[in-house]
């Protein structure tokens, strides 16, 4: 009975089957029904009849066929392929009100957002005191030592500072012999450099206010230049000029080639200056950054009266050239 019950049941199992028209099977698969054997893959796409809503076929090996170039001929130049012209920003991405968050988020909400944000992009205002020169000069051939500093302090923005600058030099325990104080409004003009303006007075030799107008910044090649025209209130004009360049050593050791150039007009009989380029001061100096705000240096500086200059010292008795050894600090905060 068993295996009559199985016997039945394989029976009616293969009724089904047997239904079937297999008469299709034995020919060619191109001509069998076409959309069965695209669906499932297992005929070329060329072989296929297109869908409703498919591109033309002389498009589908070319995606960019049926896009319109025109507008990308009339495109600047761009380094980035592919990126759209300035000029292609629709005229409703300007319109509008300046400040549309405040519609949505409310003024209150979003002030302090633009705040941060224009302190991101130059409105924070920091400041800085920058000893670049606090040095003791021995003389090298046996006449006076003396000393020098050379300081700065400046307060504001990237773009408007207020700038203080002294600097000054004498004898060690003997008297001062300059000493001038200048207070700056400085604008940047560039990247690299400051337009700076104000005023300068000097306390010794004798009081002298002048005005100031100069450039500071860095040049090409890394070199810091900071030069400035100074008018007394006597008319006299003069200018000076400094260079300076750090070739680090080592991350710490820094060596600095530095030249300053004083120039006049004309005669300055109180000061006895003569016209023309009054005195070049050519230095080198190593110094070791203990920590960036400060390296105390050591140097050689040179010192030379030039052209009528040189002949005014002569004619006092003096030597208008000389060598020196430089111990000194340079530090910030």
């Amino acid at each position: 009975m068993r295996r009559a019950a199985l016997l039945a049941g394989a029976m009616l199992m293969a009724a089904p089957l047997a239904a079937q028209d297999h008469a299709e099977h034995g020919k060619n698969a191109g001509t069998q029904p076409q959309m069965d054997h695209c669906a499932m893959g297992h005929l070329p796409p060329e072989q296929c009849p297109p869908k409703e809503g498919d591109p033309p076929a002389e498009t589908m090996d070319d995606p960019m066929a049926g896009m319109d170039h025109g507008a990308h001929r009339g495109m600047a130049e761009k380094s980035a392929p592919g990126a759209a012209a300035e000029d292609a920003l629709p005229r409703r991405a300007l319109e509008g009100p300046q400040h549309a968050a405040d519609a949505i988020w409310g003024s209150a909400a979003m002030a302090p957002a633009r705040r941060q944000l224009a302190r991101e992009n130059g409105g924070m205002v920091t400041g800085k005191i920058f000893v670049e020169r606090l040095e003791a000069r021995l003389a090298a051939d046996g006449a006076e030592d003396g000393y020098v500093w050379d300081a700065q302090a400046w307060y504001g923005g990237d773009i408007n500072r207020f700038v203080l600058k002294t600097e000054g030099e004498g004898e060690i325990g003997g008297a001062l012999e300059d000493a001038e104080i200048q207070a700056l409004y400085s604008r940047a003009i560039g990247p690299f450099f400051d337009l700076q303006a104000g005023v300068r007075f000097d306390s010794e030799p004798e009081a002298r206010t002048h005005l100031v107008v100069g450039v500071a910044g860095l040049a090409p090649y890394m070199f810091h230049v900071d030069g400035a025209l100074f008018l007394s209130d006597r008319g006299k004009l003069t200018a000076r000029i400094e260079a300076e360049y750090d070739q680090k050593i080592t991350q710490r050791l820094i060596l600095q080639p530095r030249i300053e150039a004083e120039f006049a007009a004309q005669d300055i009989p109180a000061r006895e200056i003569g016209a023309g380029i009054t005195k070049i001061e050519p230095g080198l100096r190593l110094r070791y950054e203990i920590v960036p705000e400060f390296a105390p240096y050591i140097g050689l500086e040179y010192e030379a009266k030039t052209g009528e200059t040189a002949d005014i010292a002569r004619l006092a008795g003096e030597d208008p050239d000389g060598l020196k050894i430089a111990l000194g600090l340079r530090a910030w905060f």
